[in-house]
C-alpha cells in the first residue's frame, strides 16, 4: 500500500473506530453489543488458532526448555560455586589449625630456649634440583630481620638467614650441601659439624674419633661466636647410623633432622639470643617405653607327697639290697609277693639253657 494522504486518513478512521467499539464493548459489559460478534469470530478463527498453537507448540517447548535448561544451568552452577566456597572455607579453617598449632608448637620451643623470635610465614621455595635448598619467608628488614640469623620451628633447627630485602628474606636450609653447623651430643657433650646432604640424613664429623655414639643419640646446636649464625641449644636431629671407627682422627654419623623441609610453613627467625646456654632443654622428650606384660605360673605341691602316687614307696623307709621297686630279692623283675626264704633254682652247670630242663625236674 503506497504511502499517500488518502491512505493516512483511512488509518487515523480505523484507528478511531477501533477506540470507539473498544468503548462501547467495555461500556455495555455482559450485554455489549459487539458480543455476538465477538462470538462469530471466535467461532470462525478458533480453531484456526488451535491449528495454529498445535503447529507452533513444539518450537515453543523447545524453546521453554532451552530457557528452562537455562535456569536449572544457572542453579547448577551456583551451587557449585556455593560448593566451593564452602569447601575453601573448611580448608581454610583446617589451614588455620594447622597453622595455629605449628604456631604454638614454636612459641613452646622459643620459651624453652628463651629465644626472641619474629614470626614469618614462608611465601616461596628455591628448586632443590641442582640448586640451594633455600625458601623465602614475609619477612625482611623491617621487622629486624638481618642476615646470618637462626631460622627454626616447633621441631627444630631450619636454617640461617642469607639474604635479606625490605619485607622478605631468604632463608638456606640446614639440609642444603653447603649449610655447616657445629653441634653438640646430649649427654656426652661430644662435638661435630654437621653438613646437609639434601633429602638424605645429616653427615656429622665428630671431633673425638673414639667418641661413644649409639643410634637414638640426639645432638643440638652448639653455637656460634655472638650467636650469629647460631644460637646455642636449637634441637638438630637423632642418630640413625654410625661408621665404625677406623682409628681415624674424627668420626663420622649420621643424623635424621626433626624438621621436615619440605613441609615448612610457619617459621621463627631468632632475633634475640638466650642470655643463657639452654643446654639440652629444647630437646623433645623421649618416648616412654611401653612395660612388657610379665605372666608368672606358680604351681602349688601337694599337702602330703605320697598322695600324689599311692603306690610310691615310703621315703623314710629304707630299701632293701637297694632296688627302687622294694623288692625284697633284688631283683627288679622279681615278683615282690614272693617268699623271701625260697631261694631259686639252680641251673646246673651253670649253662642258661637247662634252666628249663631243671625246672621240670624240681616239679617231678
Amino acid at each position: 500500500m503506497r504511502d499517500t494522504r488518502e491512505s493516512r486518513l483511512l488509518l487515523v478512521l480505523l484507528i478511531a473506530v477501533a477506540f470507539a467499539l473498544i468503548t462501547v464493548d467495555i461500556r455495555g459489559g455482559e450485554n455489549s453489543p459487539v458480543d455476538g460478534a465477538r462470538q462469530a469470530a471466535a467461532t470462525v478463527f478458533g480453531p484456526v488458532e488451535n491449528g495454529m498453537a498445535a503447529a507452533v507448540d513444539p518450537v515453543g517447548n523447545a524453546i521453554g526448555a532451552v530457557r528452562d535448561s537455562g535456569e536449572r544451568h544457572n542453579k547448577i552452577a551456583d551451587l557449585q560455586r556455593e560448593n566451593e566456597a564452602l569447601k575453601q572455607k573448611l580448608g581454610s579453617d583446617a589451614r588455620n589449625r594447622s597453622r595455629l598449632n605449628q604456631l604454638d608448637s614454636m612459641l613452646k620451643t622459643a620459651g624453652e630456649g628463651q629465644y626472641g623470635i619474629k614470626a614469618a610465614q614462608v611465601i616461596g621455595i628455591g628448586a632443590a634440583q641442582g640448586f640451594s635448598w633455600t625458601v623465602t619467608i614475609d619477612a625482611g628488614s623491617r621487622d629486624g630481620i638481618k642476615r646470618d640469623m637462626t631460622v627454626l620451628n616447633g621441631e627444630g633447627l631450619v636454617g640461617r638467614v642469607t639474604t635479606v630485602g625490605p619485607s622478605t628474606a631468604t632463608v638456606l636450609l640446614a639440609n642444603d650441601p653447603d649449610f655447616t653447623v657445629g653441634t653438640r651430643m646430649e649427654n656426652s657433650d661430644e662435638l661435630g659439624f654437621a653438613t646437609g646432604q639434601g633429602d638424605r640424613p645429616l653427615s656429622v664429623q665428630l671431633l673425638n674419633g673414639k667418641a661413644k655414639v649409639k643410634a637414638g643419640d640426639r645432638l643440638v646446636t652448639f653455637g656460634s661466636q655472638a650467636d650469629k649464625p647460631f644460637v646455642p641449644g636449637v634441637p638438630v636431629g637423632e642418630v640413625v647410623k654410625v661408621d665404625p671407627s677406623g682409628g681415624d682422627l674424627t668420626r663420622t654419623i649420621y643424623v635424621r633432622p626433626y624438621v621436615g623441609f619440605t613441609k615448612l610453613d610457619i617459621v621463627g627467625v631468632v632475633v634475640q639470643a638466650p642470655r643463657t646456654d639452654p643446654r639440652d632443654q629444647v630437646l623433645p622428650a623421649k618416648p616412654k617405653p611401653t612395660p612388657t606384660p610379665t605372666v608368672t605360673v606358680t604351681v602349688t605341691p601337694p599337702a602330703n607327697p605320697n598322695q600324689a602316687n599311692p603306690n610310691a614307696a615310703d621315703p623314710n623307709v629304707p630299701i632293701p639290697n637297694g632296688d627302687p621297686n622294694g623288692n625284697p630279692n633284688g631283683n627288679p623283675n622279681a615278683d615282690p609277693n614272693a617268699d623271701p626264704q625260697r631261694k631259686p633254682n639252680a641251673v646246673p652247670g651253670g649253662d642258661p639253657n637247662n634252666a628249663n630242663n631243671a625246672a621240670a625236674d624240681g616239679d617231678q
